[in-house]
């Protein structure tokens, strides 16, 4: 199951999101987006859990928790949108 984590504090990293999800099953992966151009967090990631219940209880505990002065979003992740490509107007 994947799993939109929002609301990060800009301080989390991978390991950080990894070890909270870890208190309610198996982290298959854990990753927090950044920014390509300042190479800071977006405030968001996704955390793949490969047990469905372990992955809806870790959504009911933990969205709207607070974690480092942040209430979290948590929720089942939605499939990307397909996006037309980026001109390059330089």
């Amino acid at each position: 199951m994947k799993i939109y984590v929002g609301n990060l504090s800009y301080t989390t990293n991978d390991q950080g999101l990894n070890e909270l999800f870890a208190q309610f099953g198996e982290v298959a992966d854990a990753k927090v987006v950044i920014d390509r151009e300042t190479r800071r967090s977006k405030g968001f990631g996704f955390v793949e859990m490969p047990n469905q219940n372990q992955g809806e209880e870790a959504i009911r505990q933990l969205d709207g928790r607070q974690v480092d002065g942040r209430n979290l979003r948590v929720n089942v992740a939605q499939p990307r949108e397909e996006r037309a490509p980026r001109s390059n107007r330089w």
